[in-house]
């Protein structure tokens, strides 16, 4: 057994054990390392959607600047090693297998969750790779998740919706709260168009913490042309583009982030999974990670711009985890679809073909197929869905857009596709 295959083996160990919040476990593996998450100045980023694009959104800005970056962000798509990078350079299978082969000594006694193992492995790497700046993306909630042990240059929520109920609350202004609690005194907070409950609920934590509040509403109003264009398809992305703007315009003066950077930054996102359009075997192959009911929202935009754009109904694909999700995103797509494929990620998690099945409308479900990626995707840039000429459109889960893409190209292979969290 190699180095990397005993440290997926410790790991996936550790994510049998399930999600465990709190900071106290997280604090003390830190102090154990001289607090590496100290080390570094960030840009801390919680919200129900958005965060990873706006991270990665900030990351591109920061580097145009010139900046050294660090970026952590989950789940991965398809390696592990893509939660934590330096540079836009993820971590090797060989340099998991070394931190792994650090921490797990300090972790004997502290017992951390996988979350805040690979959050630790972030820490320590940004850290030694002596990054000038990281963004730091919440894995859940904010306030007693494991990135929350930092001491942020800015703080950002991107959006609040009702999601992860069952941990964070059922209302928006609970889940509000708990996301805001990544707030700290005298670190400006910038949010993105939240539902007037939840703006309120993190307006009262900001007012608590005695620090200022910067806001998308405000600052841009309801007209997207004033948005700022970035490279990522969709017109929400062009408001989380708004949304790392004001964060890059909020980080103190010495960072030296012109209006030039900013548009440069955002301009040349790389981010894979959010409508992002490939070609397979001749047909127009999407991949989008809408994935909940405020993502669903989204989907249903895009799927009838796509439908007017190519004037043909498009065909999805869609695998999701919990049937709470799942039934505002099968709405949108049969809003739009001429078909639909249902499938089961490889996910504990997932939805079954019968669960799914039974939220489509009967009007609908003679235009539904019960199958699998590798049937769809059966080998490297090959699609058997629909017909050349038509668009495939892969959503409900981040984990599918993963598991589709890994088939697309087996090169970046899925060793890692147990290895998740939220």
């Amino acid at each position: 057994m190699s180095d990397y295959q005993t440290a997926q083996t410790f790991l996936l160990g550790l994510k049998a054990h399930g999600v465990s919040l709190g900071l106290e476990r997280m604090q003390r593996l830190m102090a154990a390392f001289g607090d590496p998450q100290d080390a570094v100045p960030c840009i801390h980023l919680a919200g129900t959607n958005g965060k990873g694009s706006v991270a990665a959104m900030l990351e591109a800005v920061l580097r145009a600047a010139g900046w050294r970056t660090g970026l952590y962000t989950s789940p991965h798509l398809v390696r592990l090693g893509e939660r934590v990078q330096v540079d836009r350079r993820a971590l090797t299978d060989g340099e998991i297998a070394g931190y792994v082969g650090e921490l797990q000594p300090h972790a004997a006694g502290v017992a951390p969750s996988y979350f805040e193992f690979m959050t630790a492995m972030a820490f320590l790497h940004f850290a030694r790779r002596r990054c000038d700046i990281a963004v730091i993306e919440v894995g859940l909630g904010g306030r007693l998740d494991a990135t929350n042990v930092v001491a942020p240059e800015v703080s950002v929520i991107t959006s609040i919706g009702l999601d992860h109920c069952e941990i964070l609350g059922d209302t928006l202004a609970a889940i509000a709260t708990e996301k805001a609690g990544i707030i700290k005194p005298d670190c400006p907070v910038v949010i993105g168009r939240l539902p007037s409950e939840a703006e309120q609920a993190v307006r009262s934590v900001a007012a608590l913490r005695e620090t200022r509040v910067v806001s998308v509403k405000e600052e841009f109003g309801d007209d997207l042309a004033r948005c700022p264009r970035t490279s990522l398809a969709g017109d929400y992305q062009r408001w989380n583009a708004a949304t790392a703007t004001l964060a890059a315009r909020a980080l103190p003066a010495r960072w030296n982030l012109s209006d030039a950077a900013i548009a440069q930054g955002l301009l040349h996102v790389n981010w894979a999974g959010r409508w992002q359009r490939l070609e397979v075997g001749g047909r127009i192959l999407i991949l989008d990670t809408s994935h909940n009911a405020e993502g669903a929202q989204v989907l249903d935009v895009n799927l009838a711009q796509l439908a007017a754009e190519t004037a043909r109904a498009p065909i999805v694909v869609v695998g999701v985890l919990g049937s709470a999700r799942a039934k505002p995103i099968l709405e949108a797509i049969c809003r739009h679809a001429r078909e639909i494929h249902l499938v089961v990620p490889d996910q504990s998690r997932a939805c079954s073909h019968i669960e799914l099945a039974a939220l489509v409308p009967a009007a609908f479900r003679g235009r539904v197929v019960c199958g699998s990626v590798n049937e769809l995707f059966p080998a490297a840039g090959i699609c058997v869905a629909g017909e050349p000429g038509d668009s495939i459109v892969v959503t409900g889960s981040v984990y599918l857009v993963g598991e589709v893409m890994a088939r697309v190209d087996p090169r970046s292979g899925l060793a890692e596709s147990r290895m998740q969290d939220f």
